[in-house]
């Protein structure tokens, strides 16, 4: 695992251009059944994928912590808000409460979460690869190639199973 996500961030870099024109299609066309393929997708890829053996999501990023999550955690960790957030929390450029730095704080060293049962929302639909309207997640998904190695290979299975013409602007199923 260790070696993969070495590679990961190259990798990413080196399919970003073709992944962005890949979703810029999608976008423009959306198969119907695109949220079907992608979780069949990602279940497949789940289950071949050992996130305690990762861990880099928790290691490189800081997800988004909504009030009922600053509320649920503080009272977890029986703490007030007020220094909850003082202590873990910054406001970042579009008024996102975030965690102060990265690693996160919670994490241990063997990839296990202190706060798992309370984490943040954001926590528990990360990648956020088998929500609905995944589409609408385009951005993301392609900026979370680069960070976990699930996603870059749930979108190198995509880009196989739902085929685009880049002339056509049309995908099709295999």
């Amino acid at each position: 695992m260790q070696e993969k996500l070495l590679k990961l961030p190259e990798l990413a870099a080196e399919m970003l251009v073709e992944n962005k024109k890949y979703f810029q299609i999608l976008k423009k066309r959306t198969p119907k059944n695109l949220d079907v393929v992608v979780k069949k997708i990602h279940d497949k890829v789940f289950q071949q994928t050992d996130c305690l053996a990762c861990g880099n999501c928790c290691k490189t990023t800081s997800p988004i912590f909504t009030e009922k999550d600053i509320q649920r955690i503080a009272k977890h960790l029986r703490m007030k808000e007020a220094k909850f957030i003082e202590q873990y929390l910054d406001l970042d450029e579009d008024d996102f409460w975030i965690l102060k730095e990265v690693p996160c704080a919670f994490l241990g060293d063997d990839n296990y979460c202190f706060i798992y049962d309370v984490r943040p929302k954001a926590c528990t639909e990360y990648p956020h690869t088998n929500r609905r309207k995944f589409i609408q997640l385009a951005q993301l998904t392609i900026t979370n190639t680069a960070i976990c190695p699930a996603v870059y290979d749930i979108v190198e299975e995509l880009k196989k199973e739902i085929k685009v013409q880049v002339g056509s602007k049309r995908p099709y199923s295999q």
